[in-house]
């Protein structure tokens, strides 16, 4: 038995509260899918800390014809308190050879033949959720993919690095199998978790579902991430664009605009340090040390840190920049009081002046 999972995670442009969403599909009678709560199963409840289980849609089923073979996947949406939801087209072969995975792993690698299903399932997903959320702002083409293999067992007849690289056996250099390969995390003799920066292979006897939605959320908080790293470079485009358009006025409306501009600087510091703390910590992988490790793995793979860096940096830049404005505008207002205390005194004097010589 082998299973293939194919995820699309898109950000919603908000938070989310689930409590309220739920509710209203479940009164809503055109909506149609069946709801629940995703969660993790075998672990201890304090092992994994989740501030909010994220919402589940089971969509309808499709099939795609590839290679002359008909392919049928079920469809489970998800939808995250933080602001994502994503897509996971799953297909379950239980009678075929664990031979022919490498067959679908490469047909399908890259998600080609899924695309035009993935734009389908996300007009559908998105038509519905428009209904019950206000301020949604969704971008199509802005979203994070990801793979996950699944077989019940360790086979040796399949090559991971196939799987992972999408790339038929013989292809590959000794150095890059060595490169897709070298995650490799067990904790028994019989399971293995390799981990590439696209895609996951979980050999697990018994249900790997908690390792799949740890993967998941991995991935969700990358694309998050990503997401906010570039909402701030518009930001800093913007901030840049309006310090040169204010540097073209007059100094007292210089002044004001400077306000306006640090104002703006202010909330979009606050409010993204605030989300990206959110993002950050998603879910605590406390008490389980194979868990901790497979989650710390993952984000390192798919590059978390990086993004997460780079995030940081960007809002140190912006508070570089209020301060930097701060320091101007304390300056002006230092200037203009200077020049209300000459004006003062060259008043008192010329008053002097006349008294004297009437």
């Amino acid at each position: 038995m082998f299973v293939c999972r194919y995820y699309r995670i898109y950000d919603i442009g908000r938070e989310i509260d689930l409590t309220y969403l739920e509710k209203a599909l479940t009164e809503d009678p055109a909506a149609g899918y069946t709801l629940g709560r995703a969660g993790f199963q075998r672990v201890k409840p304090k092992s994994i800390m989740l501030e909010a289980q994220p919402l589940m849609l089971k969509m309808d089923p499709f099939r795609i014809d590839r290679d002359g073979q008909h392919l049928d996947f079920s469809v489970v949406a998800k939808i995250y308190d933080i602001g994502a939801m994503s897509l996971c087209f799953i297909y379950e072969d239980q009678g075929s050879p664990v031979q022919r995975l490498e067959e679908i792993a490469v047909s399908l690698y890259g998600q080609e033949g899924l695309v035009d299903s993935f734009q389908e399932y996300f007009t559908r997903l998105t038509s519905l959720l428009r209904a019950h959320l206000k301020g949604m702002v969704l971008t199509p083409g802005f979203y994070e993919d990801y793979v996950i293999y699944v077989l019940d067992h360790i086979e040796r007849s399949v090559d991971p690095a196939v799987l992972l690289s999408g790339e038929r056996d013989g292809e590959l250099s000794p150095p890059m199998r060595d490169e897709i390969l070298r995650n490799s995390l067990s904790y028994r003799s019989d399971d293995l978790i390799i981990l590439s920066w696209d895609a996951a292979l979980v050999c697990e006897p018994e249900s790997p579902a908690d390792m799949i939605d740890l993967i998941e959320f991995a991935n969700v908080q990358v694309l998050e991430l990503r997401y906010y790293d570039r909402e701030l470079t518009r930001q800093m485009e913007k901030m840049y664009d309006d310090i040169e358009f204010a540097d073209k006025m007059p100094g007292f409306r210089r002044s004001r605009r400077y306000h306006a501009i640090m104002s703006e600087l202010m909330m979009t510091s606050a409010e993204i340090s605030e989300i990206t703390e959110k993002v950050n910590n998603l879910i605590k992988v406390t008490e389980d040390v194979y868990y901790a490790r497979v989650y710390a793995t993952v984000l390192k793979v798919i590059r978390s840190g990086q993004w997460s860096d780079s995030v940081n940096r960007k809002i140190e830049v912006i508070r570089q920049n209020y301060s930097m404005l701060s320091d101007e505008v304390r300056i002006q207002h230092s200037n203009f009081l200077e020049w209300v205390i000459i004006v003062l005194i060259a008043l008192e004097f010329a008053l002097a002046i006349w008294q004297t010589l009437r």
